[in-house]
Order: C-alpha cells, then structure tokens, then sequence
C-alpha cells in the first residue's frame, strides 16, 4: 500500500495563498483553466507577496514559497523554506514533505523523518495544527520502512493518534488509512476497519466512501445491505472514485444491465486518454493504486461487453485491446489474459491439456529419480500429444 504525504493543513490563522479560485474535487473532469489567465494570477499573486515582504509581513515569506510549491516550482520553494525554518514551523512541515518525497531535491527519507519529528515533539502552540499531519506522515513513513526501520505497530500507533477518535480536525486521510490497513493486515480486524472507514467518510473522506460501499456489499465488518452499498457505492462514483465506479461496473454486469454497463464501462476505461493517474489521484485524493484497479475493472467488463456482444456489437479486435488495456493496469501478461478470454474454448482445453501432460511428466521423472526405475518415465514420454 503506497501511500502519499498529508498536504499541509490550514492553521487557524494562517492560511495558504491562493491566486486561482478553489474547484470542488468532484470537478476533477474539468477542462484545465486558461493557461494564461492563470499565468497573469500568479505574476499578480507575486508582486502582492513582494510587497509585504518588503512591508515586514512575517506571514508573507512562507505564503511565497507556499505558491512556488502549489505552482511545482519545487527548487524555488525548497530555498524559500529553507531560508525561514527557524522561525516557521510551517516551513519546517514542508521541507519534512520535500525531502521524504523527492520535491525539489533529490528524495531523502531520513531528512524528511527529522523535519516531520521536530513538528511531532514541537512544544509550541503554533505547531500545534501541524501535529496530526506530522503523526500521519511518520506513520507513513514506519509502514514503508523509509527513512526509518519497517514497524507497522509504530506505524497503527501514530496513526490513531492522528486519527484522534475521529476528529473532523485531526487527520482525516490518517481515519481512512486505519480504515484500509485494518482490511489488510493478518489477521484482519474489519470492524475497527468499517469503524474508521464510517469516521472518515462522515468527515468528506471519497476514499473511505467507497471502501464502506464494498464492506455493506460483502458483508465485511457490518450485516450486509445492499441497498446502503448501492448508495455508497453511487454517491461515491458521483465525486469521482474512480474504484467505486469501477465495481458499480461489475455490479451492472453480474445484473445484466448490459447497455450501462457498456456507457459506464467505456467511459471509465477511456480515463487515462485525457488524465494521468497521478493526476485523478491528486485531485480526488484516492490511492493511485486503487484508480488504477477501476480503470482495469472497467476496461475488463467493457472488453467483455465487446467480446460476447452484450449491449453492445460484437468486436473482437476491439475487445482484445480493452483485454490488453486491462491486463496492463493489473500487472498481467496481456498474452496470457488473451488466452483466457478470447481463444476458442476447444483451444483453451488443448492448451490445459498440454500444461497438465508436462506436469504430470515432470511429477513422473521425479518419482522415477528417486526410486531409480526409468520404466514409468520412458513409457509415458513415448507418448504422443
């Protein structure tokens, strides 16, 4: 489970600049905004900050090295930080994020794990908002064994603390990686896993909303409800999960809803024709990983449309590249995910066939080695395929 930084939280007094008005993240389909209006924003948003800078606002220095890393201009914003730590702990959660992450500079795990323990052990009232965000960071950083020797117990311990019994203020991206390591770990624990989903998703969490979507379908740490899975699942899909929308695909297949099964499906598999990942990722604040696992999910079931002519004509070369695509974003050999779906079932047989006759001859030879008989191997290799 690959995990990314907690973005910087907003003390109650200081807040980031922003030079482009805020779009909601269910909007992350949106054309990009004009590049030049955008441009002229960011030049305007400059001069202001100079000018309080030169006015002796104190704020103003971190506000500008705040805009250099929201524009990724890393290597201006990691100068900017570096010249104001002493005096900021705002920037001291930043460069904890910059060296952990490889922003700016080259990725220093260790360094970052140094920064972000300075604002945990901080005992000033103004690193006091930035403690749950350092906890979930350090957390991240025990899971992955980065900057820090592998603890998962370091790891559940800092995050609780991030967590803070679900405080709408603490970190809730902390709420709902307690939710998904919960599901995951041996043994499970899935109803402390469907309790932290159910904070995080009550606190705006997407990811943890569809997490609490699949846990009502299976029946995982709650009495099943399809009917409140159904909801999850949708409301989900609606604000852009794009893992949520890829099991409403499944969902419509196994009903026979075949026609949307085929709209949903196409559009979904179609994502990464216009955005990357990382980018869906970013804008919606799900998990690469599991983007990547909807848009697989998606493009599986609309080959599969395709293939057996289910809502859809029938096109097999069509289907073959939806197979492959899908095949891809899961890892798998498109070859041998072809052979599944695609080659006749007569061919299929044959090739099970093979696969078993070479195994059971390898078995055979084994034996054979062992009790020093030749016999059973040189009959069953005089056979023909």
């Amino acid at each position: 489970m690959k995990l990314v930084s907690e973005k910087l939280p907003v003390g109650p007094k200081n807040a980031t600049f922003q030079c482009a008005t805020k779009s909601q993240k269910s909007k992350w389909k949106k054309e990009k905004q004009d590049y030049y209006e955008h441009t002229k924003l960011v030049e305007k948003a400059l001069q202001l900050l100079k000018e309080r800078i030169n006015n002796g606002d104190p704020l103003a220095r971190f506000l500008r090295g705040q805009l250099y890393f929201e524009e990724g201009w890393y290597e201006e914003a990691l100068d900017q930080f570096e010249e104001i730590q002493e005096n900021d702990h705002q920037a001291i959660y930043q460069l904890g994020v910059m060296y952990y992450d490889g922003l700016g500079t080259k990725a220093n795990p260790v360094k970052g794990v140094e920064y972000m323990k300075k604002i945990l052990e901080s005992p000033c009232p103004e690193a006091k908002h930035l403690k749950y965000a350092a906890a979930y960071n350090l957390g991240r950083a025990f899971h992955e064994g980065q900057g820090v020797p592998h603890d998962d117990e370091e790891a559940e311990r800092l995050w609780l603390f991030a967590a803070d019994n679900g405080n709408p203020k603490a970190s809730v991206r902390a709420q709902s990686i307690l939710g998904l390591y919960y599901c995951t770990k041996e043994p499970k624990e899935l109803e402390k896993a469907f309790f932290w989903h159910s904070e995080a998703c009550g606190n705006g969490n997407l990811e943890s909303q569809g997490a609490l979507g699949l846990m009502y379908f299976y029946g995982q740490g709650v009495r099943q409800d399809t009917d409140a899975a159904l909801q999850c699942l949708r409301q989900a899909a609606d604000r852009g999960n794009v893992y949520a929308q890829g099991n409403l695909v499944e969902y419509y297949y196994k009903m026979k809803f075949f026609t949307k099964c085929v709209t949903f499906s196409k559009r979904i598999s179609d994502y990464d024709v216009c955005h990357d990942v990382p980018t869906i990722a970013q804008m919606t604040d799900c998990l690469p990983e599991y983007i990547t696992k909807g848009i697989a999910m998606a493009s599986f079931y609309y080959a599969r449309c395709l293939q057996l002519g289910l809502g859809i004509t029938s096109d097999e070369a069509e289907a073959r590249k939806y197979y492959s695509k899908a095949c891809i974003r899961t890892g798998n050999s498109p070859k041998c995910f072809y052979l599944v779906k695609i080659l006749k079932p007569w061919i299929w047989v044959w090739v099970v066939f093979l696969f078993f006759k070479i195994y059971l001859t390898v078995k055979l030879l084994v034996f054979c080695k062992k009790t020093g008989s030749s016999t059973i191997f040189e009959n069953q290799s005089s056979l023909q395929l």
